[in-house]
């Protein structure tokens, strides 16, 4: 039996499986906790990659491993290869008004649009490093290389200390604000207007490109950006739109086509196989689900169960779930909210429900965007910790409109990075092709009203002052 390794370094925590390269079967796995926060020192996802790896059993025996990870967190290195300072996270919202300004310096969303496929938000690379560059001037001083977490712990892994033997891959590139999936090419230019000069940045390889060796001599993976991963470790067909519920919402396809949305609510991603994977993200998803059983003060189940007992549309109660600011919308500074509280709303149940509808509301204004975009929506593939709440799988269809199936709980990114591989081991012009659980089907009639609403409340919200 030939071993590979896949490795999701997440937001909140880091997973190794090992699995037959052949069939796809799991071996054994691993897994470390990652500390709470938007700003984060690197050195914590090595110890936690440590961590997991030994829990898994190590990686000695494995042919190939590859790493996908939390993506846009900005990792900057001085010329020796030491981190300058702590890595700002995908969920960090100081740099908003980096992204406002980025967008008024170029001209428009509509000219980042064409340039790089997205257009800044708080959440991009970019934007973060114009708020280093302004507001730690020492720092940013110091800075000869920027990458991506999961850049940085494949580079880790391969033993080099050299920043120009740091590879990445078009998915987690992509999502930088300073190379285009487009034209498989870096913007140098941007980079420039964003951080004020050009630093060293990673080589982009292809989908079974060689990133550097494991101590045995397996090779390392490109890697990918985590819903690049998961699309990927699912095996998602044509017209499959994942809909992956954790830390943050994400709505995703992959596509042959890259999108051009000058609103930026699709930003054009790359996936792992040298296609596109449009996308729609928001900041707030399953932890709506969290905040709402602390207020309630009950376990998931009981929340699920709450959840269902309130009629749809939780007759007329609305839960704007802002918790964090947002990103799509491009709300960084806005609240949460709740809308149509009555004395007949003022019950557990219906603020369940409530709680449940606005997360995916959110969710399901992603999917019309995607599908504006020219994207082809026949079915939705529901994953991620929030997928295993029964009320979120039986509401969903009455929210898009389309069935649902969920799969059987798993490490779908650790498994698209351990399918990637599989790919780079076996030296072929396709992925291996797994065997696939079979999974849940939902279905239900749509109900119009819930999403109607949504979007009568969704705009009243409060910011918070900066």
């Amino acid at each position: 039996m030939t071993l590979v390794a896949g490795i999701d370094s997440s937001t909140q925590s880091c997973k190794v499986v090992i699995r037959d390269a052949e069939t796809g079967k799991l071996v054994r796995q691993g897994r470390a906790a990652h500390p709470d926060g938007t700003e984060v020192h690197p050195d914590a996802w090595w110890a936690a990659l440590q961590q997991a790896i030994d829990e898994a059993g190590g990686l000695d025996d494995v042919a190939a491993a590859s790493v996908a990870g939390q993506q846009h967190g900005m990792v900057v290195l001085d010329e020796n290869g030491e981190v300058v300072r702590p890595a700002l996270l995908w969920n960090d919202t100081r740099s908003a008004g980096a992204a406002a300004d980025l967008i008024s310096e170029l001209g428009g969303g509509d000219k980042w649009a064409d340039a790089v496929g997205i257009v800044p938000v708080a959440s991009f690379t970019l934007t973060k490093l114009r708020w280093l560059a302004r507001n730690e001037p020492d720092n940013a001083a110091r800075v000869a290389a920027v990458c991506l977490p999961h850049d940085w712990l494949t580079w880790k892994l391969s033993g080099s200390t050299d920043i120009g033997t740091i590879k990445t891959d078009r998915s987690d590139a992509s999502g930088t604000l300073y190379w285009s999936a487009k034209t498989n090419e870096y913007r140098h230019d941007l980079l420039e207007l964003g951080f004020g000069r050009v630093i060293g940045v990673p080589e982009v390889l292809g989908p079974t490109g060689v990133a550097g060796h494991l101590p045995n001599g397996a090779p390392l993976g490109p890697g990918a950006g985590d819903n690049a991963a998961a699309a990927f470790g699912t095996g998602a067909g044509t017209g499959d739109v994942i809909v992956s519920i954790g830390t943050s919402g994400t709505v995703f396809v992959s596509s042959d086509v890259s999108p051009n949305d000058p609103t930026g609510t699709v930003a054009g991603f790359a996936d792992t196989t040298g296609r596109f994977l449009p996308i729609v993200v928001t900041l707030n998803a399953a932890r709506v689900l969290d905040a709402a059983t602390k207020l309630l003060g009950v376990d998931h189940a009981r929340l699920s169960e709450l959840a269902l007992g309130a009629p749809a549309g939780a007759d007329g109660l609305v839960l704007i779930p802002y918790l964090e600011g947002e990103r799509t919308p491009n709300r960084p500074d806005a609240t949460g909210a709740i809308h149509g509280l009555t004395l007949k709303t003022s019950d557990p149940a219906h603020l369940a429900r409530a709680a449940v509808e606005g997360m995916l509301c959110a969710l399901a204004d992603g999917l019309d965007a995607l599908v504006a975009n020219g994207a082809t929506a026949n079915r939705i593939v529901l994953v991620g910790g929030g997928a295993r709440s029964e009320a979120v799988r039986r509401i969903a269809p009455e929210l898009f409109g389309l069935p649902v199936l969920v799969p059987p709980p798993g490490e779908y990114v650790a498994d698209g990075a351990a399918r990637q591989a599989a790919w780079v081991a076996s030296g072929g012009q396709e992925p291996p092709v797994w065997s696939a659980a079979q999974p849940e089907t939902y279905e239900a009639q749509p109900v119009p009203l819930i999403r109607e609403q949504y979007a009568a409340a969704r705009d009243a919200v409060i910011d918070r002052p900066r």
